[in-house]
């Protein structure tokens, strides 16, 4: 099969389009025909080795967490799945991913795709859903009647977490750059600011951060919040603002595929876009990691063959 390989950590130029072997499923396992992934900051992260002391991964490897395609072979022990389902997932870490012709998956953790959108378009759901889910729902705790902030309402995560607020019953206020407007008004916000030139008046009782902003843009955000209010950030973290008594917390997203069947299901239920900026063949993977190191990327980048 062709596939995006790396096999040394380091710039974009580490990635190859090359031949690789088409794995073989071992025991709960499916094989995946890959109709598309996308990209996520931590795909730069991982390439460039800044984890590779406490996630290592095996070289040459196979980058791309989400996966949106179908299967096409089981392996021993597999239940509940069936060759031609075409499904989802977020894929191990470190194991090999998504950016080459087929890709592995345990059975357990893949859900069926949404129908009622273009199967690659799907691949945009798994990260930044079950990211912007866990935010929303688990750690805020959004509920109706709650006014929560999101700040980069444009990107990914961010879109999706505003229509999860708003789905909840709260109301968003949406904060994105110049660039990113257009996407975060169509994720349904209640107020859009563009953060270079409006200022907030009313605070909020919330703040869900997905943008890569500094410990001292996060502390301005703290100083938004109502007291006994919370952020939490998926980047860098903030001070607890103790005269407040605002709590402050880094998120860490985990694969639940109970989750992201619900993203799946909010999806054909017509109340969730997945918000596609861009769809690329995956020959050109370089040059999008290099337009997110250049801070040229907005929205979600969805990579296909």
């Amino acid at each position: 099969m062709h596939a995006i390989r790396m096999h040394e950590y380091g710039g974009p130029e580490v990635l190859r389009y090359e031949e690789a072997p088409i794995p073989v499923p071992g025991p709960g396992e499916v094989l995946i025909r890959v109709a598309g992934t996308s990209f996520n900051p931590a795909d730069a992260i991982i390439r460039a080795g800044v984890l590779h002391h406490s996630h290592p991964v095996r070289m040459p490897h196979i980058p791309g967490t989400d996966v949106a395609g179908t299967i096409v072979e089981l392996g021993a022990d597999v239940t509940g799945r069936a060759i031609g389902d075409q499904v989802i997932a977020a894929l191990p870490r470190p194991a090999d991913g998504a950016t080459g012709e087929f890709t592995l998956a345990p059975a357990a953790t893949v859900v069926p795709a949404p129908t009622s959108i273009p199967l690659a378009d799907a691949a945009a759901l798994p990260v930044a859903g079950l990211t912007a889910w866990q935010g929303i729902h688990d750690h805020l705790r959004v509920r109706p009647g709650r006014r929560i902030l999101v700040n980069g309402a444009g990107g990914g995560v961010g879109r999706l977490a505003v229509q999860f607020a708003k789905l909840a019953g709260a109301t968003v206020v949406g904060v994105a750059g110049p660039a990113s407007i257009t996407a975060a008004q169509s994720a349904g916000a209640d107020q859009i600011l563009d953060y270079t030139v409006d200022r907030l008046t009313e605070p909020v009782d919330a703040v869900f951060n997905t943008a890569p902003i500094d410990g001292s843009g996060l502390n301005r955000l703290v100083t938004l919040i109502e007291p006994e209010g919370q952020l939490v950030s998926i980047t860098s973290s903030a001070s607890t603002d103790r005269h407040h008594a605002v709590r402050a917390m880094v998120m860490t997203v985990r694969w639940d595929p109970a989750q992201l069947d619900a993203i799946a299901r909010g999806v054909d239920a017509n109340q969730i876009s997945p918000g596609v900026s861009e769809r690329l063949p995956m020959t050109e993977i370089v040059e999008v990691h290099r337009r997110h190191a250049a801070a040229r990327l907005s929205g979600k980048v969805v990579l296909i063959h």
